[in-house]
């Protein structure tokens, strides 16, 4: 199998990206060979998916493969033999995997049992109608009115933040929303904070700005104050209301620090609240933008877990403060969500679906949730610790005294799938050898004890009448 070796000197998607792209050249990639998937590529290399995905994405642009519908990437034959060696058949396709997990706890999937399919296909047709004809067009810059509209009604109503539709920009997904940030707030070459571990997508970001990247701590009530009191970070990105992956909540008392913090630094917090639909104990968890007088929060919002992640539908909340300025810097970029996809969203906003379509699923969640850990405990008992079972799609396990690698290895022979976190940590050092995320969002409940079942078989060896 083909593997890169990575060293430290550029970006990781660079270095794989040149790595692809020298094997197609000499030949160890030969022509219609299909490409592992982003996800499959990102396993065996233990990378992150956005790493592989901007990897694709430069081969495609530079024209050494190209999409094809359910076959995936392909490589294309180059004009020049001369750069192509003829040496033994690509082994690249061992990559592949032998056969689908039987079961997936793949984090980010949702439930597509209960999407509301009919209601959607609706509000698409209504959205492409004759008195529509402005969605055929590229969209307002900002992303549609109405539906800024409708969000900015949502966010009062749900997370008690008070703005104004001018305020919103629609991104094509969270990434894309940090890359804008970054450009809008100066960042490239800046210090950058955020938790340790986090969310490795927006780190791949930072880095892709060249930001120097500071890791701060987590402590049991989230992000160490300490730490990042003691940093020159010109910004902050956190996940407050439910620290990804961990799990926890930023109490209140660090919530008040922390903004007294961006306030008296003149730095800027970037809040992402990614999940907050999902709580199952307790009151919803006031959102930092709510506390902020002083405009300091910019707020990340995302309709990929409480509605569809094909969308592709994000939004910054600004400050008041920075609305002219994104205006005039970017009064040129073209909106990059759908307005089809926008205005039918918009219509299914204001009819009053989406609220509905959230109090269900948060029903659905929590009683898979629910079911999750009962079978945790039945099978696996002491020999786990559950981390993060509060709130969201996703939990960490500790399973103790063992490696991600062996867990791993052991699951995927017994057909399930789960997955490491070690891209989450800044720091490498730093990072639990015992932990494996489990997401449930996308699985059955018969589907989620079957797994957790087989798992308990594979790891500790219990014979099957245990």
């Amino acid at each position: 199998m083909l593997t890169p070796i990575f060293h430290s000197d550029s970006p990781l998607y660079i270095q794989l990206y040149s790595f692809l792209k020298e094997q197609i050249e000499q030949g160890e990639l030969k022509s219609f060979a299909k490409l592992p998937s982003i996800r499959q590529l990102s396993i065996h290399l233990n990378i992150s998916k956005t790493t592989v995905e901007s990897a694709y994405q430069q081969l495609l642009a530079e024209g050494y493969v190209e999409s094809k519908p359910r076959s995936g990437l392909i490589v294309l034959p180059l004009e020049s033999e001369a750069i192509i060696r003829d040496l033994h058949p690509p082994s690249f396709s061992a990559v592949r995997l032998d056969e689908a997990p039987h079961v997936d706890f793949q984090y980010g999937d949702i439930d597509l049992a209960h999407f509301p399919i009919k209601r959607w296909k609706k509000y698409m047709r209504e959205a492409m109608s004759e008195e529509n004809f402005d969605v055929f067009h590229y969209g307002e810059k900002q992303g549609d009115q109405l539906l800024r509209i409708e969000i900015s009604k949502y966010l009062y109503g749900s997370r008690g933040i008070s703005c104004h539709p001018k305020q919103i920009v629609l991104c094509a997904g969270t990434q894309l929303a940090v890359d804008l940030i970054c450009q809008l707030l100066k960042l490239q070459g800046q210090e950058v904070a955020m938790e340790n571990p986090g969310y490795d997508g927006v780190h791949a970001i930072f880095s892709q700005h060249k930001c120097k990247t500071i890791p701060i701590s987590i402590e049991k009530d989230g992000l160490c104050i300490d730490e990042l009191t003691d940093s020159h970070a010109k910004a902050v990105y956190v996940t407050p209301s439910h620290q990804f992956p961990y799990g926890m909540v930023l109490s209140i008392q660090k919530r008040m620090k922390l903004l007294h913090w961006a306030k008296e630094a003149s730095s800027y917090i970037i809040e992402d609240d990614y999940d907050s639909e999902y709580r199952y104990e307790g009151h919803p968890i006031s959102s930092l933008k709510s506390l902020d007088t002083d405009g300091r929060v910019l707020y990340l919002g995302t309709f990929s877990k409480s509605f569809l992640p094909a969308l592709r539908t994000s939004y910054i909340v600004l400050p008041l403060s920075l609305v002219d300025t994104y205006q005039e810097n970017y009064q040129f970029h073209s909106q990059s969500v759908s307005p089809i996809f926008q205005r039918a969203l918009q219509q299914f906003m204001i009819t009053g679906d989406f609220m509905r379509h959230i109090r269900k699923m948060r029903k659905i969640y929590h009683d898979k949730h629910q079911v999750l850990l009962s079978v945790i405990n039945k099978y696996m008992g002491d020999k786990v610790e559950v981390i993060g079972e509060k709130a969201g799609l996703h939990l960490l396990l500790n399973v103790k005294g063992r490696d991600e690698h062996d867990l791993m290895l052991k699951a995927e022979k017994n057909h399930i799938r789960v997955y490491s976190t070690s891209s989450f940590w800044l720091i490498k050092k730093d990072h639990p050898r015992s932990l494996i995320m489990l997401g449930f969002g996308g699985i059955s409940t018969e589907k989620i004890e079957e797994g957790i079942r087989l798992l308990s078989l594979a790891w500790f060896e219990r014979k099957e009448g245990y």
